[in-house]
C-alpha cells in the first residue's frame, strides 16, 4: 500500500484524548490532528519523536492524520484502519497458504454476538473462512511483537466467537498484523492481559487457526512482508 499523496514529516508534541495529537511541521508550524488509534499506543507516544502524517483537504475538522512514528530505530504504523486492507494484500500474495485460493473476500460481515468479522472468505464446495484481524505494534524486547498492549474485553469476545465458528464447521482464523518490520516473532502479552491470553489458548483448543504477519514500513509505503513465528511458549504455562 503506497501512501498517495506522500506523507508529511513532523515532530510529535503529544498525543492525548485518544483521538488527538499535537505536532510541529518541518516549517515550524504547530498543528493539531486526528489520531486513528484509540488504544494505549504503549511506547509510541514519546514527545519529540519523528512522525509522518497524511493530509486531507475538504470538510474534515482536522487536516492532518497521524500515520507513522519512528520508535526503537524503526518506523511503526499506528493507523488501526489499515490492517484489514493489509491482511487482504497478504492473503492475495499467498502468505497464508490456501486462503489465496478463495475466490470471494468480503469485509465487515455480521456474525456472533452483535459483531462483524473483518474478512469473510468463501468459495464453492469448501467451508467459509472467518478472519479476525488485530493490529499489532507493541514491542519491548528486540525482535518480539506482542499483543495486546493493554486489556481488551472486546478482543476476548472475538476469540470466543471465533471458537464457536470453528465448532460450527467453518474455518476460524486470528491474524495478527504487525505494523513494524523489526520483529521476527510474536506472542501473547499475558502479563498485561492474562484473560486474553487464556482466551487465545481456549480458541486454539476449539480449532481456531492463528498467524502473525509482519509488514515492511517506510514513509512511502506499508506492505505485508512475511509470516513470522508464533511463540507458543508464551502461553504454555497458563
Amino acid at each position: 500500500m503506497l501512501f498517495d499523496p506522500p506523507l508529511v514529516p513532523a515532530t510529535l508534541i503529544r498525543r492525548y484524548k485518544r483521538f488527538l495529537f499535537d505536532a510541529t511541521l518541518s516549517d515550524g508550524t504547530a498543528i493539531t490532528g486526528s489520531c486513528p488509534n484509540t488504544g494505549s499506543m504503549r511506547g509510541l507516544t514519546t514527545p519529540g519523536s519523528r512522525i509522518w502524517l497524511s493530509e486531507h483537504d475538504g470538510p474534515r475538522k482536522y487536516r492532518h492524520r497521524f500515520e507513522l512514528i519512528e520508535a526503537d530505530g524503526t518506523i511503526v504504523g499506528i493507523n488501526t484502519g489499515l490492517p484489514n486492507r493489509l491482511a487482504e494484500e497478504a492473503i492475495r500474495a499467498g502468505m497464508l497458504g490456501d486462503l489465496a485460493s478463495y475466490p470471494t473476500i468480503e469485509r465487515e460481515r455480521k456474525y456472533g454476538r452483535n459483531s462483524r468479522i473483518d474478512l469473510l472468505l468463501s468459495g464453492p464446495g469448501r467451508p467459509a473462512a472467518y478472519i479476525e484481524v488485530k493490529n499489532v505494534h507493541f514491542c519491548r524486547q528486540p525482535g518480539l511483537a506482542e499483543f495486546p498492549d493493554t486489556a481488551t474485553l472486546r478482543g476476548t469476545k472475538h476469540l470466543d466467537e471465533l471458537g464457536a465458528v470453528a465448532e460450527a464447521g467453518h474455518r476460524a482464523i486470528m491474524l495478527y498484523l504487525v505494523q513494524r518490520g523489526d520483529c521476527d516473532r510474536f506472542r501473547m502479552c499475558r502479563d498485561l492481559d492474562p484473560v486474553y491470553a487464556a482466551a487465545f489458548q481456549r480458541a486454539q483448543a476449539r480449532g481456531v487457526e492463528a498467524y502473525a504477519v509482519k509488514c515492511a514500513v517506510s514513509e512511502r509505503e506499508i506492505r505485508p512482508d512475511a509470516l513470522i513465528r508464533m511463540d507458543e511458549t508464551a502461553i504454555a504455562a497458563l
